[in-house]
């Protein structure tokens, strides 16, 4: 398994990407069990009041999540590709510019 983290405004955002062989999680909308490659990250976004709060770029908000998305590829350049989009495009969501975001691949490890 791979491990995108992106970091920006004092914070931290890490999905996982499983690659062939292992087990990514099944749920509801997950994708297609011969996916070579499934990317796995929390989605989340700014709200006025409620959900969770977040200290980030020293401010303090509130967000709220929406479940995962998995998605599967055929690749693993594809697969890193979307990923650091996907992370990019969740630390836009709460005000920090795509660009300032800080996105690391390394290989996580399997503690079953």
């Amino acid at each position: 398994m791979l491990l995108v983290r992106g970091r920006a405004g004092g914070t931290e955002l890490t999905g996982t990407i499983y690659e062939r062989g292992e087990e990514a999680p099944r749920f509801k909308g997950a994708p297609d069990e011969d996916a070579a490659y499934v990317w796995v990250c929390d989605e989340f976004y700014q709200v006025d009041s409620g959900g969770s709060t977040l200290e980030v770029a020293d401010r303090e908000i509130n967000i709220a999540f929406e479940s995962p998305m998995p998605r599967g590829f055929d690749t693993r350049e594809q697969a890193i590709e979307a990923a650091e989009d996907h992370v990019r495009t969740q630390f836009a969501r709460i005000g920090i510019e795509p660009e300032d975001v800080e996105v690391s691949v390394e290989k996580g490890h399997d503690e079953t």
